[in-house]
């Protein structure tokens, strides 16, 4: 949509200031997976690793902020559409700010992941898919949810009632079924230590 009467105005301290001065990159840990995988657990996981060396990192979950940015949508479609649109763009604002910015929402939909890696820069989006079966996760079903899903208490419960979409090509895959949080969260930030980012 084109917005008319404004002006892009750029910024007196650069990104590329903020990374010199942080002594690292930043970009965006985009974790996806169903509800019940971990996601939310092994981004603050990560996040602490980081933080305790001290990297500039900031965790965005799926429930946190839909009690405040996002409490004006549900959960069709089409508001999830614009729950992830909304997401890539405060993640593109910390990337700017110079955080690792870790993302924990189920973003069910490859197309709208692919939105936000677009509003990125090459590299600056890291896609981890959170692997866990359905079944593990119903088992886990931290929040009662899957229960109400299955009750018909949930509309559009994804996994259940609504479609998610695996990665096709993912940066990582962390099964937690397999790793434990710990584990996992080593091997998310062996990654990024291979690949020179921090």
């Amino acid at each position: 949509m084109a917005v008319e009467n404004i002006t892009w105005h750029d910024a007196s301290v650069t990104r590329k200031e903020r990374n010199r001065k942080n002594e690292h990159e930043s970009f965006v840990l985009w974790f996806t997976g169903l509800s019940g995988s971990g996601k939310s657990t092994l981004a603050n996981a990560v996040s602490r690793k980081l933080f305790e060396d001290d990297k500039q990192t900031y965790v965005l979950d799926g429930d946190n902020i839909r009690h405040g940015l996002n409490n004006d949508l549900g959960f069709s479609p089409e508001d999830r559409k614009e729950n992830i649109r909304r997401i890539g763009e405060v993640s593109k604002l910390f990337v700017d700010a110079g955080y690792i910015v870790s993302t924990a929402f189920i973003s069910p939909y490859r197309e709208d992941r692919q939105q936000v890696r677009q509003l990125l820069q090459d590299g600056e989006f890291i896609e981890i898919y959170v692997e866990c079966s359905l079944e593990t996760c119903e088992e886990r079903d931290p929040k009662g949810l899957y229960r109400k899903a299955r009750n018909g208490d949930i509309p559009s419960f994804t996994g259940i009632s609504s479609p998610y979409e695996e990665p096709e090509s993912p940066e990582l895959v962390v099964n937690t079924e397999e790793n434990s949080i710990e584990g996992a969260a080593d091997l998310i930030v062996d990654y990024l230590k291979g690949k020179e980012l921090l």
